[in-house]
């Protein structure tokens, strides 16, 4: 097991129970202590946790409101597809974030990559963010927002506490004034035909800000929603550059998407 697995595990694990004891996890992982200590030391040291004497704690809010994502369908899809997502992310990049299951394990796994926990990564001492997050969802931001290597930019607007997003002329208002290296949005339905929707109005209109503010779009999204549709449409599929899904995504609609142009990374 990598680092970068090792830390999104303790991370997945410190959510579900809200601590976490060194020699138990240890044992979970199949590593040995002294490797569990390290790890929850350096995520200390990031405040993606608090250390306690023999493990750690929860860091405030950083994993309060997502919780109630934590039993979303498709999870361990939606984890592997936010893993490809944050590839196509360039260091010192501005990523747009809409709300969102699929797009809550994206920011994640940035937050990740940020504080080095991914092979290869450059760690960062906390002075200098790595990327930029402009999000209007309320639980993304809540784990960002204690990321030294992350500088966040949240709309405002009105809240929806069904999907804890953002919208409204106020959201509408920040997004207009900024530009984004890459929008990264959940979707409700992807149709070859109609393009990429979700179940609310007002949501679909601020995802379409999204995208237009974008030199990329990329929509991440489980097999389930792929030629399904959805009362409010985002954008059409030519305003899309990149899908990211999982394996069992049907074989003629990715034929279909490829032929148009649109990249199709399935993992």
């Amino acid at each position: 097991m990598s680092k970068g697995e090792r830390w999104h595990a303790l991370l997945e694990m410190l959510a579900a129970e809200g601590r976490l004891d060194v020699e138990e996890t240890a044992a979970a992982l199949d590593v040995s202590s002294a490797t569990i200590r390290r790890d929850l030391d350096e995520l200390a040291e990031q405040r993606m946790l608090v250390r306690t004497r023999g493990g750690a704690v929860a860091h405030g809010v950083s994993y309060e409101l997502p919780l109630r994502y934590k039993s979303s369908r498709h999870a361990t899809e939606k984890q592997r597809i936010a893993a490809a997502a944050v590839e196509l992310v360039g260091d010192g990049d501005v990523v747009g974030l809409n709300g969102g299951t699929t797009t809550t394990e994206v920011a994640r796994a940035l937050s990740l990559r940020a504080a080095g926990g991914r092979r290869g990564a450059p760690a960062t001492d906390g002075t200098a963010p790595v990327f930029t997050v402009v999000t209007n969802a309320l639980n993304i931001a809540g784990e960002l927002a204690v990321r030294p290597q992350v500088k966040l930019v949240v709309t405002g607007g009105v809240a929806r506490p069904q999907t804890y997003e953002l919208v409204g002329p106020l959201t509408a208002g920040v997004l207009n004034e900024v530009v984004l290296d890459v929008a990264v949005l959940g979707v409700d339905g992807l149709d070859p035909r109609l393009g990429v929707m979700t179940r609310q109005e007002d949501e679909a209109s601020i995802s379409r800000l999204f995208a237009e503010r974008a030199q990329r779009v990329v929509v991440v999204t489980d097999s389930s929603k792929l030629g399904k549709r959805a009362f409010a449409r985002i954008c059409g599929l030519d305003a899309v550059d990149v899908v990211v899904t999982d394996s069992a995504a049907p074989a003629d609609l990715v034929a279909r998407l490829d032929g148009i142009g649109i990249k199709v990374v399935t993992v």
